[in-house]
């Protein structure tokens, strides 16, 4: 009789998942350790130079073993194991921009895994409120989206918040979803934030061009009054689907399928150098002829490359702005800490909003 080739393969793989568990576990208990350790010489328990080490190694051996899986499906189980080690070192608390379902919901978790507590806040303010307080050990908070530009609120909040700086950066494929308990045919109206609403402005005028839009305040109040309102549906995430126990009935209607935003996480602790990192700062110039060239000719003359310039008015004198710049390499490198030192001699006022691991894939 020829044994059952199915059988005997599950059988291998029940074996194999044994073993995973085991080392798992094993892993697990040196992690206690670690968090030990991290406790008596309060070292803080997200450390975002680690945190690249370990996934950049996953990559690589990944390469070395010849797969089959891709490095993004193991990196993001391997995440997901981080965020387990986070609890038994410590409870980890992140606050976002909320209400749960929110695009910054599923950037914390996709971030952080679901074994961290995941903090909804009213405002960007109040996460940088939050961590400032030591109320949340890390914050998330939108930085710019590919589609609209920078956050204003964000940059903002670290004018207010001086003792915050930025630790990682984090990139979000914004993928929005038609949300709804009904039939698409029974479809009368569609809420979503308006910037969701702008951004599948093509797809609704050739699908529903009947359904009313009516913008609401977050994407995931939209999907929470579809959840309970005959004939509405909601544009949002596949977390907000989930959440309010909505049907995804069409998926991806974005107009741009290149849609994303960037986010950083924010803390008290600076993060140390990985030989892949950038720096945010902020600055105003002083007040004469070519002193914004001065700047940069600075930045030229060390061979910084500079990745964003943006800006916002100073909101103390009119005409002044705070100029908001995001470069390659950490504060403590030799060539951008001397350009950083000669710059503050052309501004009125310089800040390091921090230095970070440079994002790599976007989650």
């Amino acid at each position: 009789m020829t044994a059952d080739p199915l059988a005997e393969l599950r059988s291998k793989i029940d074996e194999l998942d044994h073993q995973i568990v085991a080392l798992l576990n094993a892993r697990a208990r040196i992690v206690v350790e670690i968090g030990r350790i991290k406790h008596q010489s309060n070292a803080p328990v997200y450390a975002p130079d680690r945190e690249k080490i370990v996934l950049d190694r996953v990559a690589q051996a990944n390469k070395a073993v010849g797969g089959p899986l891709p490095d993004a499906c193991l990196q993001a189980i391997y995440r997901e194991l981080m965020s387990g080690s986070f609890a038994l070192e410590k409870p980890l608390r992140v606050a976002y921009l909320g209400p749960q379902g929110s695009y910054s919901h599923l950037a914390s978790v996709k971030k952080f895994g679901a074994s961290v507590a995941h903090a909804p806040v009213v405002d960007i303010a109040s996460v940088f409120d939050e961590v400032a307080r030591g109320h949340a050990d890390l914050g998330l908070v939108p930085i710019e989206n590919s589609t609209i530009g920078g956050v204003v609120e964000t940059m903002d909040a670290f004018l207010d918040h001086p003792n915050v700086t930025i630790v990682a950066e984090v990139l979000i494929a914004i993928h929005h979803h038609l949300l709804a308990v009904c039939e698409p045919s029974q479809i009368k109206v569609v809420y979503s934030k308006p910037e969701a609403l702008d951004q599948c402005r093509k797809w609704l005028n050739a699908t529903m061009p009947e359904a009313a839009r009516m913008p609401v305040g977050s994407s995931s109040k939209a999907a929470e009054m579809a959840a309970h309102e005959a004939g509405a549906a909601a544009i949002g995430s596949s977390l907000a689907a989930e959440l309010y126990s909505l049907k995804t009935l069409y998926t991806n209607i974005e107009d741009n399928p290149s849609n994303v935003t960037r986010f950083f996480v924010i803390g008290r602790q600076p993060a140390r150098r990985t030989g892949d990192d950038k720096t945010s700062i902020i600055f105003t110039t002083a007040h004469k002829s070519g002193a914004l060239v001065d700047v940069l000719d600075v930045f030229r003359r060390y061979q910084i490359n500079l990745t964003n310039i943006d800006t916002r008015p100073s909101q103390k004198r009119n005409f002044e702005y705070y100029f908001f710049t995001d470069m390659i390499g950490h504060a403590e490198d030799a060539s951008l800490k001397a350009a950083i030192e000669e710059v503050r001699g052309h501004c009125l006022q310089l800040a390091v909003l921090g230095s970070f691991p440079r994002a790599g894939e976007t989650l």
